[in-house]
């Protein structure tokens, strides 16, 4: 609840700018990055100014060109966020932080449930390098995200498919990646676009459809869907998010996983 304590507690009075990491959070960020190698050029730019240009760029939506100055040179920063997106690095600190979250609230580190849902995204009016397609339920053309978070909220797994693919696809494919990374997931809750054979044939997982009471008119909170339209509402905040500006689906899925990520790390960086 927003209260002037709470609000207090979590203002961000990094200098220059909100965006940054704090030295709380830079702890739990730095262990996951590439560490200087000890032959060639030595680095220009240290690593934590790099992964401040990428979160400016996520939180204000700006053009990597227009970094303001106290950040390294967009061409570096952008080629940083593509070594890292490319080399998984964002996935990894994803996997461990969910991990660790869920142990400080006293649950298990791998989880036993989930939430699958997707959201279509409009592009930024950039090209897209693959394809894409129109979502003729939400009349959206260009990519579709496709989500699996556990009961809590917290990101699992994430992938990027042209909005023209049945959310089924999308979920059957998400639910087969799950085996190795959460191995003990053996439910997931899902919306009615989810009902087709190939969701439950996809994996070891049972998928329980949560559907609208019979003769519901007006809207009402689903039981277990909630929390995941909450995870994709979470993203308001990150402008990048509010359209698909990327040009190619691995960058889409990058950004997206940092969003996610990003709630963790200053969760987990809060003084208890």
């Amino acid at each position: 609840m927003w209260t002037p304590a709470t609000r207090a507690q979590l203002a961000r009075r990094v200098q220059p700018y909100a965006t940054c990491l704090t030295d709380a959070e830079w702890v739990l960020v730095e262990p996951f990055l590439p560490a200087p190698v000890g032959t060639g050029r030595p680095r220009s730019w240290p690593m934590r100014l790099m992964v401040d240009a990428i979160l400016y760029v996520l939180r204000t939506s700006c053009a990597w060109a227009h970094l303001p100055r106290d950040f390294p040179p967009p061409g570096t920063a952008h080629r940083w966020f593509l070594r890292l997106s490319r080399s998984g690095t964002f996935e990894r600190l994803a996997h461990a932080l969910t991990m660790a979250d869920r142990e400080r609230v006293g649950r298990e580190a791998s989880p036993t449930a989930a939430v699958l849902d997707a959201q279509s995204a409009r592009p930024g009016g950039v090209g897209m390098k693959g394809a894409r397609g129109h979502d003729a339920g939400k009349k959206v053309t260009g990519r579709k995200r496709h989500a699996l978070v556990d009961t809590d909220g917290r990101l699992l797994l994430a992938a990027v498919s042209p909005a023209s693919l049945h959310d089924s696809r999308g979920g059957a494919a998400l639910l087969a990646m799950s085996r190795h990374p959460w191995p003990f997931l053996a439910r997931c809750f899902a919306e009615r676009a989810y009902t087709a054979s190939r969701v439950a044939q996809a994996s070891f997982v049972a998928v329980t459809i949560v559907g609208s009471a019979p003769g519901q008119k007006s809207f009402a909170v689903q039981p277990r869907r909630w929390v995941v339209e909450r995870f994709f509402a979470w993203f308001g905040r990150c402008r990048r998010l509010a359209r698909d500006h990327e040009t190619t689906a691995s960058s889409a899925v990058a950004l997206f996983t940092l969003a996610a990520t990003m709630i963790l790390v200053r969760r987990l960086a809060q003084p208890l």
